[in-house]
């Protein structure tokens, strides 16, 4: 996840962190920034909840009002109910990217989901195409089962993953069994990033975890009284299967819980604000130690993107 500064390579920004941190408003007002310069900021998503239309309330995506006429890209694009990867939104931030430099503006990269930038930025692992005997015979196998097998079958990765984790568990062994390589065999072959291709602008922001954790519980209950429950009915509806990417977004399973009866309002909201509490720790700790120590961090949000991005206006001649 490199940033080496080129003349020859165009500019992307990016403001990244945890959940309920800001980024989104940031985002916006980097835009506008660089539109009282004379120059034109697009938004484009890179969080793995906002990308379904499904989702409007319980991702938090952002609403008409709050873009404040900013152009936003890859915002509720895709239908929960068919898969979508990592490489797949990869693929599409690289098309959006793209149009953005061709259309003069300056692509600003906003999200949580560290693995989506983590692919774009470094590429994916050439994985071959998965045998659908094998992903059928290991998706059928109880979560204790699967990752009894994956301590057999890749001991080095079961014992990077949680028992728990279903989705990489279940991954990790259907890899193994229809390539006969590990996972991470494959993860170190990886092609196709556009990290070394772009002049990266990189922000990570980091609050106060106290106050993180106090927004991210503010936020959920608004999600519940701003339609969040007929969000997760209408999901169910449909039947989207049980493991598909958008059933397991944080809120769902929770207010699920609440819908069928095993749990009271009270409980779903309680269990839904632990989820948020959960994942914006897991996040934070991610972008804490994860990219480049380089990249900026700073503890609070601000709308003084003059400061913050001062390197990018003036690499974009925009000063």
């Amino acid at each position: 996840m490199s940033n080496g500064q080129s003349p020859d390579r165009k500019a992307v920004a990016l403001i990244a962190g945890p959940t309920a941190s800001g980024k989104s408003d940031l985002a916006v007002e980097l835009a506008l920034e660089l539109e009282r310069r004379g120059s034109r900021g697009v938004v484009i998503n890179a969080d793995s909840a906002q990308v379904y239309r499904d989702l409007r309330v319980l991702s938090a995506r952002p609403s008409p009002e709050e873009m404040r006429g900013v152009e936003h890209r890859l915002f509720g694009t895709r239908d929960g109910a068919k898969p979508y990867s990592a490489a797949d939104w990869a693929a599409d931030a690289k098309r959006e990217i793209a149009a953005a430099h061709r259309e003069g503006a300056v692509p600003i990269l906003v999200g949580g989901t560290g693995l989506y930038i983590r692919t774009l930025l470094d590429g994916i692992a050439p994985v071959p195409p998965i045998d659908p005997a094998v992903r059928e015979e290991v998706r059928a196998l109880p979560v204790a089962g699967a990752y009894a097998a994956l301590q057999a079958e890749d001991p080095d990765r079961a014992a990077m993953l949680n028992a728990g984790d279903t989705t990489r568990v279940a991954r990790a062994l259907e890899v193994v069994r229809s390539t006969g390589q590990p996972l991470a065999y494959w993860q170190g072959r990886r092609e196709g990033g556009i990290g070394d291709a772009i002049q990266l602008f990189p922000l990570i922001l980091l609050p106060d975890r106290e106050r993180l954790y106090s927004r991210c519980d503010e936020r959920f209950t608004r999600m519940i009284d701003g339609g969040a429950i007929e969000e997760v009915e209408a999901l169910l509806a449909r039947a989207v299967h049980p493991l598909s990417p958008v059933m397991r977004a944080i809120g769902v399973p929770e207010i699920a819980g609440h819908l069928s009866g095993e749990l009271s309002l009270e409980q779903s909201i309680a269990q839904g604000r632990q989820a948020t509490r959960n994942y914006a720790k897991r996040q934070y700790t991610w972008f804490r130690n994860q990219p480049p120590e380089q990249w900026p961090r700073i503890a609070n949000e601000s709308s003084q993107t003059e400061g913050l991005f001062e390197t990018l206006f003036r690499y974009s001649g925009l000063t």
